[in-house]
């Protein structure tokens, strides 16, 4: 009898999983679908001839994206010790978002200024 309830449990298991392979692949299938329609929209926004960007352009409009994170927060931060502001954790996770994009670009300064020690260094 015990041999018997075991088989039924596990048909009832094999059922869950079915039906959780059938949730996985529908999810799937709408994440596919929401990819291709955004890499359609920005396939038509790449046709558009752009300007190559240099070294220089693309590390200034990083600098320019992490100073307006802090800008961000700063202002947050200011607004809730004015009171304007009651989401103290909304004024927390701004103020996390730009420690991080600091530190990601103080680490990018310094392998930049590690590669430039590098190949300072190279004989030729």
């Amino acid at each position: 009898m015990s041999g018997i309830s075991g088989i039924a449990g596990g048909a009832g298991g094999i059922q869950q999983i079915m039906q959780m392979r059938q949730q996985i692949i529908q999810r799937n299938d709408l994440l596919q679908q929401l990819h291709s329609t955004q890499g359609a929209d920005a396939a038509g926004a790449a046709s558009a001839p752009a300007p190559a960007q240099g070294f220089a352009d693309t590390l200034k409009n990083a600098l320019d994206g992490v100073n307006s994170v802090q800008a961000k927060a700063d202002g947050l931060t200011d607004a809730y010790q004015r009171g304007e502001v009651t989401d103290v954790a909304k004024v927390m996770l701004a103020r996390q978002e730009a420690g991080v994009a600091f530190e990601a670009t103080l680490q990018v300064r310094n392998k930049l200024l590690s590669a430039y020690q590098d190949i300072m260094r190279m004989g030729v």
